[in-house]
């Protein structure tokens, strides 16, 4: 079996490269260890915030524009609802992490958002509990995607267009061929590929570790609560992002859309792998902190518990993404180190995923993403064990 591109893992990251590449007229391949629609990667949880803002660097900001415009088209090419306009409310002091860095974000790319002081805050949301001294920045551009269906739309697209899949089989190693490169799968058979595409989410962990770059992947918890009052519900109240530094870590939420009101930590858990990843739910260790922190900042959130979910972070040493050809093997991307803010970028990564993948160099700026930000000690061996 012979094809133009392989690509490893269809979360997020590797159904919109699949999709991408099938639409360009390559014949292409994906492969997964688990079953179609699985929740054991990152890609899973009913909600993700899609922001414009972007207090973690401004140079995500052209990326998120484009962002924009393919959930858009895929929306339309889908003919599915996959992103909804909600605003954000980003909550902290003034020279927090999250409102410094939105603010500056803003005013280098010219997005409008809105400054709120502590008055403004407590008249226009009186169902959250506001500090002294404390700040908001609302972002009307800001909205929610769902993550399973924006999967979905990405791997039924790339089916009709010729893409083959193959669900439930995992990789077990590959190395290069004169020809590009042969994938040896746990069923026995082989694929042969011009190009490679890693997109392994937490797996990825075991590739960069053989390059000797180590990342963390952490076990992050998404808590759903019936809230006690209608006040939360969808269209009554945003998304929010609060900076606190009593918090462990900046609390999110999303209003009420049915399933109840979402809340998680961003960045905090234990650190563990993908072998050893924890997901059960034990409600002292889990739920607790997050209840604690959302009775000091919105205690009418905080009604009955309904469930709750562990999602893995993979997290790089500067939190920012790998998007880059392998440092060995030209024919390979690398992709992943999504550090727990990537599924909003989805599409684009896919597209430069495609272009690094036939073109050799992507037609936007990913200097950020490169694998050479890293000190990588010399490397000799050509093949490598990897599961997706």
């Amino acid at each position: 079996m012979r094809y133009d591109v392989a690509v490893v893992g269809l979360g997020a990251m590797g159904s919109a490269t699949l999709a991408e590449c099938v639409r360009r007229g390559a014949s292409a391949i994906g492969l997964d260890q688990f079953e179609r629609g699985h929740q054991f990667g990152s890609s899973s949880g009913k909600t993700r915030l899609i922001r414009k803002a972007y207090f973690e660097d401004p140079a995500y900001v052209p990326l998120l524009l484009r962002a924009y415009e393919m959930w858009r088209d895929l929306e339309w090419r889908s003919g599915q609802e996959l992103r909804r306009t909600t605003g954000l409310l980003m909550v902290g002091g003034e020279t927090s992490e999250v409102i410094r860095g939105a603010q500056f974000a803003a005013q280098e790319h010219q997005l409008p958002i809105e400054v709120l002081d502590v008055r403004e805050l407590r008249a226009r949301y009186p169902v959250i509990r506001v500090l002294d001294g404390e700040v908001g920045v609302f972002e009307s551009d800001a909205g929610v995607l769902n993550p399973e269906c924006g999967v979905e739309a990405q791997l039924q697209l790339a089916e009709k267009a010729g893409a083959e899949m193959r669900f439930g089989v995992a990789v077990k190693s590959w190395h290069a061929h004169e020809n590009g490169f042969v994938v040896q799968c746990a069923d026995q058979t082989a694929i042969q590929a011009r190009r490679l595409v890693l997109s392994l989410g937490a797996w990825f962990k075991e590739v960069l570790e053989r390059l000797g770059l180590t990342i963390r992947v952490q076990r992050n918890i998404q808590a759903w609560f019936r809230p006690r009052t209608n006040k939360l519900a969808a269209g009554q109240f945003p998304p929010f992002l609060i900076d606190r530094p009593e918090f462990p870590a900046p609390l999110y939420g999303f209003p009420d859309f049915g399933d109840g009101f979402k809340s998680a930590f961003h960045a905090h858990g234990e650190l563990t792998d993908a072998a050893h990843f924890d997901r059960e739910i034990d409600f002292r260790r889990d739920i607790e902190p997050i209840s604690r922190a959302l009775e000091q900042w919105m205690p009418q959130a905080v009604g009955q518990y309904l469930s709750a979910k562990a999602c893995p972070y993979t997290l790089t040493p500067d939190a920012h993404f790998i998007v880059d050809h392998h440092p060995e093997h030209a024919g390979i991307v690398l992709c992943g180190g999504f550090s727990g803010h990537g599924f909003k970028f989805a599409p684009v990564i896919g597209e430069i995923c495609a272009d690094l993948a036939f073109e050799g160099q992507s037609r936007h700026d990913i200097a950020l993403f490169s694998i050479k930000r890293f000190t990588l000690p010399d490397q000799s061996e050509a093949a490598g064990g990897i599961r997706a």
